[in-house]
């Protein structure tokens, strides 16, 4: 083990703590506005509830994926999902803060993280569109389940991530079931 790159790396894991400070737009149970890595957990821990479903996917890639999809946004913060549409450098930002996160980490690490994040942002390979479809799936989910403000759009729900959620029959299953709990948080229920 070369103690260099063990402390190199222990600085990475320093600075990825600065994730847990990131607040999203959407609200916990409580009201609390959630972190990214809180939305990361439950990312990770919906591909381990629905594993079975899952069948065929190298699950602990897609774990990968998850764990590094949101990384980037320790530097500059998160971009709620009803703004996205109005910043056309997001996925530019989000790549270059990754890789001045990962400045720390050995060369080969890097490489990986940065892989990871590319084939997310890409969509390029069936673990990457389940992680895509699964992260738009717990953002809904988050925000049918928040104590969010009276103002809380519900309705963004409906159309948010349609691309990646009715790509597979497991996906368009859970997405009717959130449309649903989001039609009736809407209305007030």
């Amino acid at each position: 083990m070369n103690a260099e790159n063990l402390e190199r790396q222990l600085v990475f894991i320093r600075e990825a703590e600065r994730l847990k400070n990131v607040l999203r737009s959407g609200h916990t149970s409580t009201g609390r506005r959630e972190s990214t890595a809180e939305h990361s957990w439950r990312l990770c821990l919906m591909v381990l509830v629905f594993a079975r479903e899952l069948e065929g996917l190298d699950l602990a890639r897609l774990l990968q994926i998850c764990i590094v999809h949101d990384l980037g946004e320790a530097i500059s913060g998160d971009i709620p999902a009803v703004d996205q549409h109005a910043v056309p450098d997001k996925s530019e930002r989000e790549r270059r803060d990754l890789q001045q996160l990962l400045t720390p980490l050995p060369e080969l690490l890097q490489q990986m993280f940065v892989e990871l994040w590319d084939e997310y942002e890409q969509a390029r390979s069936p673990e990457a569109r389940a992680a895509k479809a699964l992260d738009k799936l717990e953002t809904m989910i988050q925000h049918n389940q928040g104590a969010n403000p009276p103002d809380f759009d519900y309705l963004f729900n409906l159309q948010y991530g349609r691309k990646y959620t009715s790509a597979e029959p497991l996906f368009a299953q859970l997405r009717e079931l959130v449309d649903g709990d989001t039609r009736r948080r809407a209305a007030g229920e």
